[in-house]
């Protein structure tokens, strides 16, 4: 069993409005835009990350923004909700506010004794909100204020039709589990980040996810470096998955794997952040260029659609 990951990293989506997409994360839910640059593989394509201050391992939502693309198709073999943390009490604080911003598929619930908010994104994206004791330290720069604001990532939902392979790499991934509701059965890494929890919802008789707008593009679980995650790789590939070799990524360096489920999962490391590029204080505010697209600037910079600040 693995020791190197500490639960969640960030989780990549996709979506059709950069514009949209960057005002639904600052403005409604408060976050911290931490890094505007493109997509390493179609760089037409903004890729936008969303954080605390400093966008920690742990609370970083980031989106790649396909102008125009087709809603994905909810179902199996995806992450299908995205949970964050928010201060025990807030619940109908947060209720309230995605009320006023017209916020679709607002609902309340509890799992695991924990009171959740339940609500979509811009392009039908599944979110939560979820009460619990978190310490980190939120970003309050976008007007919402420390008693009710994000903390970070709580936990991810995958929702898959057959559950026993994808727990069984989870605990080989170093994960332990903590619990069952119903059809959902949690799983948590032992002295991991605050975001150390991953759900496993079995729904066999869903279709199949189909990817688009809307959808998770994968998942990623933090290690602290390039080299624990050499570790991590080395255990996978005895293991018998299919991993790609070390990718850098400019903010952190990633490998991924498809898991038994269908999920894609990526392992990043922690360094070297989002302050390499940029000072701490103007995270998010610069165009930023993967090196070999940097001849790409002046065209991207005068067709690429403003988002805002």
């Amino acid at each position: 069993m693995l020791k190197q990951i500490k639960g969640l990293h960030h989780v990549t989506s996709l979506a059709r409005d950069a514009r949209q997409n960057n005002a639904f994360f600052t403005n409604v839910l408060g976050l911290r835009r931490v890094k505007k640059t493109v997509n390493f593989d179609a760089p037409d394509v903004y890729h936008l990350y969303y954080g605390d201050e400093a966008g920690t391992p742990g609370t970083v939502m980031t989106y790649f923004p396909f102008p125009n693309a087709a809603r994905g198709r909810p179902g199996v073999g995806e992450v299908g909700r995205t949970a964050f943390t928010i201060p025990k009490g807030s619940a109908s604080g947060w209720l309230d506010r995605l009320t006023t911003f017209d916020v679709t598929g607002l609902s309340q619930d509890s799992r695991f004794g924990e009171t959740r908010v339940l609500f979509d994104g811009p392009d039908g994206d599944g979110f939560a909100l979820v009460e619990a004791d978190d310490n980190r330290t939120p970003w309050t720069g976008n007007g919402i204020g420390e008693d009710i604001a994000i903390r970070g990532f709580h936990s991810a939902d995958m929702r898959l039709r057959n559950g026993a392979a994808s727990a069984e790499l989870l605990q080989f991934m170093g994960y332990e589990k903590y619990g069952t509701q119903g059809n959902v059965t949690r799983f948590i890494v032992p002295g991991g980040n605050a975001a150390n929890a991953i759900d496993v919802e079995v729904t066999p008789e869903a279709q199949s996810a189909l990817q688009g707008a809307g959808s998770v593009h994968h998942i990623a679980f933090a290690v602290e470096n390039r080299a624990r995650q050499l570790e991590v790789r080395e255990a996978l590939l005895d293991t018998g998955y299919q991993v790609t070799p070390v990718i850098d990524r400019d903010y952190f360096y990633a490998i991924y794997f498809r898991t038994p489920g269908g999920v894609l999962f990526e392992v990043a490391t922690n360094e070297p952040g989002f302050d390499r590029d940029e000072d701490t204080a103007h995270l998010g505010e610069a165009l930023k260029l993967p090196s070999q697209h940097e001849h790409l600037r002046a065209r991207l910079e005068s067709t690429m659609a403003p988002i805002g600040d």
